[in-house]
């Protein structure tokens, strides 16, 4: 008998020291078990096969995504409206994107009205062009833009001339009209088609077009299989002009920020890599493969190295400080809200949408500065302090003010 309480009194205490401890582990292992079993959604950027995809790209092969800890899977896409579709139904969440494609939609050039794709962040500035067909060779020379139109009302008396781009409103499109309009081109009078931009050299190879304006490589290759020439690059309209952004499902930057600040920050660190000279070989060796833009390597790297061999047996033009650029110290990626205002007057300038649209509170909803200001800061990138300031474009001179759009369309010679 004092035997048996001896041994109750003994593990009595032992018992309940023991469960709680047990509990307590259990409980953690649980836990721990449960959190690291939740697996993160997958995010889906897409993109178009064009050498300023790269950001996305590089995010993706330099294992950056991953550092950040985020699960990215990257899609190729075939055109620019396919890529507005997904983004509107959620199926991708993000994606590369012409930068005016946002405002065009939602101003319903370029899809439904009032639909919203919203801005995050920028990819890059310049690196777009405008070939010509050989037909224009030998009239027309490389920014030679006074020849333009006498060559265009020549080639008319044979036969109907058409240029092409690649989405409505969208940066292609603008600087292919802005070009006509200072070049003295009545565009009411020549045929302006959408092609998506991996078609364009294979359709005017079977002339179904005597221009057209894209990006890299799609020039280069037209030159380097004599198709046609590269009269123009987009950074002679508009010297550092922006070009694509990373733009992004609605749904996504809601409900998802904190994994949309991650990704955005993998993209910049991918953009700082870029502007690396020394790493655009190894960039374009990666962004030639198959899945992805499937050009020449050759014409992918001269032309992010700034070398633009033009063809039809004009020589090869050197851009220093103004070719393909990324990153630029931050000055890049930052989204001008001045610069959306820019791309919706020349909307109405150019007779695309029937009334000017609310500029500012349309530049203020979709383009997310506070969002991007906190990856910047998080980042130690500088932030831009021009946005809503006035520009001016190379081409003309033109001084635009993002605060006075109508006062800034009548300073445009006019037209027609």
């Amino acid at each position: 008998m004092k035997t048996n309480l001896l041994i109750k009194k003994i593990i009595q205490p032992i018992s309940k020291t023991t469960l709680m401890t047990c509990g307590v582990l259990v409980l953690l292992v649980f836990l721990t078990s449960t959190v690291g079993s939740v697996k993160k959604e997958k995010i889906k950027i897409g993109f178009i096969p064009l050498t300023d995809c790269a950001p996305i790209i590089m995010a993706k092969e330099l294992g950056l995504f991953t550092k950040y800890g985020v699960d990215v899977e990257v899609t190729k896409e075939a055109s620019w409206a396919n890529v507005r579709d997904k983004l509107l139904t959620g199926e991708l969440d993000g994606a590369h994107c012409l930068f005016s494609m946002p405002f065009s939609v939602y101003t319903g050039l370029g899809g439904k009205t009032g639909s919203e794709m919203q801005v995050a962040m920028m990819l890059s500035n310049n690196g777009q062009a405008i070939t010509l067909s050989k037909e224009f060779c030998g009239q027309v020379g490389f920014k030679d833009i006074k020849k333009v139109a006498p060559a265009v009302a020549a080639l008319k008396k044979k036969k109907e001339v058409t240029f092409a781009m690649t989405f409505p409103g969208g940066t292609h499109d603008i600087w292919l009209r802005y070009w006509l309009a200072a070049a003295g081109v009545d565009q009411r009078k020549v045929g302006i088609i959408t092609i998506p931009p991996p078609q364009m050299v294979a359709n005017m190879k079977v002339d179904n077009m005597e221009g057209y304006c894209v990006g890299e490589p799609w020039n280069g290759i037209a030159a380097k299989q004599n198709i046609g020439f590269t009269h123009i690059a987009s950074q002679d309209i508009w010297r550092n002009h922006p070009e694509k952004a990373f733009v992004v499902n609605k749904k996504f930057s809601e409900g998802r920020r904190e994994e949309l600040k991650l990704v955005m920050k993998a993209i910049m660190e991918a953009c700082k890599w870029l502007d690396v000279p020394a790493n655009r070989k190894k960039a374009a060796a990666i962004l030639a493969k198959p899945y992805y833009v499937n050009a020449l390597t050759d014409v992918i790297e001269a032309r992010l190295m700034g070398s633009t061999d033009l063809g039809c047996e004009l020589g090869v033009q050197k851009y220093k400080d103004d070719y393909m650029m990324f990153h630029r110290n931050g000055d890049v990626n930052f989204p001008r809200k001045g610069q959306a205002i820019w791309f919706m007057a020349q909307y109405v300038r150019f007779g695309l949408v029937n009334t000017a649209p609310n500029y500012k509170a349309i530049a203020d909803k979709l383009i997310l500065s506070d969002l991007y200001n906190e990856v910047a800061k998080s980042m130690a990138v500088s932030i831009p302090l021009d946005d809503m300031k006035p520009f001016t474009l190379k081409l003309d001179n033109v001084t635009f003010d993002p605060n006075k759009p109508a006062e800034s369309l009548k300073l445009y010679k006019p037209m027609f």
